[in-house]
């Protein structure tokens, strides 16, 4: 779940890391995958007009979006995400969010059928539909499938339960959001694996026939992976459904304990992750120096000093979308108190972001070590290399591309975890 949670402070020291190996049973079966990802911000609103109202999202008017700038900066993003599929990543992750320049996918299965026809390889993984602002589950299920036909069963599902202010946005109650994301989840399961036509009769979503003509190529349907920065609930929610959880760049002392989580909720329903349950995304830049790649990485402080904006913090959390046990549990605390590059929190120093590796720049030798120390932390199957953001050039992005799918790449597919 994309819960982005304010920060409150940012003062945590470098974490020791680098000395901590992975434990004993996390060793790879097969050559670990790297995708590739962008959120497509609109980085042509006015900051200045930002930093007055004090947020760029929800209430910041649309006035300020330029149709034709945005089509170019879709041709670019496009561009870049087809070559990446052409030039030695596993495949490209995309996602959605709302009311926000963030972020111009407001439908991630609308990018997603256009990605389906102009890339011919690799995975596309849609981290993921918003499952509680959507009336209609049912039309996600048949989407999806249709992509995933398009593409040769190239889909990878995801399901997120959004950010607060989505709820807002679309007039959805934020007391319910879990109550339907889980209920959604239920009804676009069921209907990609149990014969037609049925009925359902639920709390939140009632169907006199559910029947869809549309099924996924993939049997019994598209892998299913779970994002989210760190929270508890969607941690323990993935394991017990066996989906990979992937890790959205928390900071790195939490790392570790997200995956330990995982593995003692999977052991004590009976069975044991392996490195493929593991996923780990990072905003990364890559130069042909360190000097260089550290001021280009700069780009992903676009937003009014960090990277995904500021959203007060009653948008980004309404009352009722946390769960009263969730928010007052030990290991929730203990994300809370992480300095992390999200809505809401005070902007966290550049510096800071890389001692805690939520942003990783360098050459390729020196982000190919970085990346090592983080697979033998926690030894992911797959890393999702978050590789532009903001007013980053496409000179600069191409260049960051080329290095990391020429160089990082093989360097971090094949390499085992110490432990």
């Amino acid at each position: 779940e994309c819960i982005l949670t304010p920060a409150i402070g940012n003062h945590i020291l470098p974490p020791t890391w680098d000395r901590v190996s992975a434990p004993v049973g996390w060793g790879l079966h097969m050559p670990r995958e790297v995708l590739f990802f962008t959120e497509m911000g609109y980085t042509a609103y006015p900051q200045d007009q930002a930093k007055k109202l004090g947020y760029n999202n929800l209430m910041f008017p649309n006035e300020y979006f330029d149709p034709e700038k945005a089509q170019e900066l879709y041709s670019m993003y496009f561009e870049e995400l087809q070559y990446c599929s052409e030039s030695g990543f596993d495949g490209v992750m995309i996602n959605e969010h709302h009311n926000n320049p963030l972020c111009m996918m407001p439908s991630v299965n609308v990018i997603g059928s256009v990605l389906a026809r102009t890339t011919k390889k690799g995975k596309i993984a849609f981290l993921g539909n918003v499952l509680p602002i959507h009336e209609n589950p049912l039309r996600i299920a048949e989407e999806i499938a249709m992509i995933d036909i398009l593409s040769g069963g190239r889909v990878v599902c995801g399901f997120v339960r959004g950010i607060g202010q989505e709820s807002i946005a679309t007039n959805t109650n934020p007391v319910y959001n879990r109550e339907r994301f889980d209920e959604a989840h239920d009804v676009i399961i069921k209907a990609w694996t149990n014969p037609g036509p049925f009925r359902h009769e639920g709390k939140h979503y009632q169907y006199r026939v559910i029947n869809p003509w549309a099924l996924p190529l993939q049997k019994p349907h598209p892998p299913i992976w779970i994002p989210g920065v760190a929270s508890t609930e969607s941690v323990v929610w993935a394991a017990k459904h066996k989906y990979p959880y992937v890790s959205l760049a928390p900071p790195m002392n939490l790392l570790r304990g997200i995956y330990d989580l995982y593995n003692e909720t999977a052991n004590a329903d009976g069975w044991t992750p392996t490195a493929e349950h593991r996923a780990y995304a990072v905003r990364i830049n890559v130069a042909d120096t360190d000097e260089k790649a550290y001021e280009e990485g700069k780009n992903f402080y676009w937003q009014l000093g960090t990277s995904f904006g500021v959203t007060p913090p009653h948008w980004q959390a309404p009352p009722g979308y946390i769960s009263k046990s969730s928010a007052q549990g030990p290991r929730e605390a203990n994300r809370r108190a992480g300095a992390n590059i999200t809505p809401g929190g005070p902007s966290l120093l550049y510096e800071e972001a890389q001692e805690t590796v939520q942003i990783i720049t360098g050459s390729p030798n020196t982000v190919i070590k970085k990346l090592k120390k983080v697979i033998d932390l926690i030894d992911p199957g797959t890393i999702v290399l978050w590789g532009r953001e903001g007013p980053m050039s496409h000179k600069v992005a191409m260049r960051s591309i080329d290095l990391m799918s020429q160089e990082v790449i093989p360097a971090i597919r094949e390499y085992q975890a110490v432990g």
